[in-house]
């Protein structure tokens, strides 16, 4: 049966480094795999810098490493073929046209298959100077549902426990976490299959936030625009990319838990907080060409890019319906996972509060939403605190809930994630005095001119 290559990471990584060589940062130099990739990032980000990252030799990792991926909004939109301003629209219509995967008999990934398992010999790399052990940063868990077969993918940071164990977390308490307590109330393990490396829009569609009754693979096969390809594991059948790199297959038993952790999340800090479950593995399919996809931690634009950008997508979308006035909705760097800026064009008294309770209440996340007017760049942290310093009043403009379920990850909130939630109206108002400044746009190209034929930037 003939694959599609656009589902193939190897094919897209090609076709991008021949596309926008300025966008890819190759390193033919030998890297360490202890926090040699992680420095690398952290060095581009200080110089301004995001291009995705190709280390063909890291020391002790048989196959070349690739990351930084997601780093960039503009990389993204171009995966989706959009313009930067495109790129939530073009997510969302997709990912909202799901498509059934298709299995087939083989694919890439079946082409290296053994139950002799040595996780030693699965790539992993440690990112921070304080994580426990090396990790797999971009493993996606698939499970199926025992009552209805409905699988649900989703990001686990896992480490190596024993030669055929991993240590993991299900911080999140999602879907499978619920899964994971309706096998217990079963009395069996839960099946599972870990994807390690797979297209940029797989590895997106793994981060949409839908329904319990909705496939994410059949997420993928929207934003792919064709059905996502899937082999069937060996053991427990589960449907996995043909055109993944590594695939674990095993199970995560309610009653086994082993020690994991500290790792250096989302938020900035190195986090203790886990749920120690262990993932047994049965069986590790592989390519023969394997590449380590690797997704940078902390608070990285990386990182965070592949989680908040469905996000913002699916909050975009259900705050212009609700509210046509809303422009815009950006989720900064700066507060991690925790800030949201929405832009508007408030056309009645007590409108933009309104949005903010929206925003609140729909993105668990979320502590600090603050709004602005539609002239406002929610993408540049500068122009959002210049509006809180010109148009907000704390006695006026500012509401607190408390008592709210949030992150676990969060390490200001309690243990379970308990968190207060707080918005900012941070637009004019009816009864704002004051016009905004404005430099010509003739003014503007003549200085353009003028700097370029100095010699300065353009």
């Amino acid at each position: 049966m003939n694959l599609s290559p656009r589902q193939d990471a190897h094919a897209f990584l090609a076709d991008y480094r021949r596309e926008h060589p300025d966008d890819v940062l190759v390193i033919d130099e030998p890297v360490s795999a202890e926090e040699g990739v992680t420095g690398l990032i952290y060095e581009l980000i200080a110089r301004g810098r995001d291009e995705m990252l190709v280390c063909n030799k890291v020391d002790g990792v048989e196959t070349p490493v690739v990351s930084n991926v997601f780093a960039s909004r503009r990389r993204i939109s171009r995966i989706l073929g959009v313009e930067p301003a495109g790129l939530h629209e073009a997510y969302q219509s997709r990912a909202s046209r799901p498509l059934a995967p298709r299995v087939v008999d083989s694919g890439p990934v079946t082409g290296i298959a053994s139950s002799d398992v040595d996780l030693s010999a699965v790539p992993m790399l440690r990112h921070f100077a304080s994580d426990r052990a090396p990790y797999i940063t971009s493993g996606i868990v698939i499970a199926e549902d025992p009552d209805t077969g409905v699988s649900n993918m989703s990001y686990h940071r896992s480490m190596v426990h024993s030669p055929t164990e991993l240590a993991t977390s299900l911080h999140s308490r999602g879907d499978l976490w619920r899964l994971l307590a309706e096998y217990a109330a079963l009395g069996r393990p839960m099946p599972v299959a870990m994807v390690i490396g797979g297209h940029p829009l797989f590895m997106l569609a793994a981060s949409a936030r839908v329904p319990s009754d909705v496939d994410e693979r059949a997420v993928a096969g929207g934003l792919f625009g064709e059905p996502l390809e899937v082999v069937r594991t060996p053991r427990h059948g589960i449907g996995v990319p043909a055109w993944a790199d590594f695939v674990l297959e095993g199970t995560i038993d309610p009653q086994l838990h082993a020690e994991e952790g500290p790792f250096g999340e989302f938020s900035g800090y190195s986090s203790h907080r886990s749920t120690n479950n262990v993932l047994r593995v049965e069986t590790v399919l592989r390519r023969r060409d394997a590449m380590l996809i690797d997704v940078e931690g902390g608070n990285t634009a990386d990182h965070l890019n592949l989680a908040r950008i469905p996000r913002e997508s699916e909050l975009a979308e259900k705050l212009k319906d609700r509210f046509p006035d809303v422009t815009a909705v950006h989720y900064p760097t700066s507060g991690t996972h925790f800030h949201c800026y929405v832009a508007l064009r408030p056309s009645r008294p007590g409108q933009a509060r309104q949005v903010l309770l929206g925003l609140l209440g729909w993105d668990p996340y979320v502590k600090t939403a603050v709004a602005v007017d539609a002239d406002v760049d929610v993408t540049s942290d500068a122009e959002v605190l210049w509006a809180l310093a010109t148009h907000f009043q704390p006695h006026r403009d500012v509401f607190v809930v408390d008592g709210l379920p949030g992150s676990p990850l969060d390490p200001s909130s309690d243990p379970s994630g308990t968190t207060s939630r707080m918005g900012l109206d941070a637009t004019r108002g009816p009864d704002f005095a004051g016009d905004r400044i404005v430099v010509s746009e003739s003014a503007r190209t003549n200085a353009r001119r003028l700097l370029g034929t100095t010699g300065g930037a353009q």
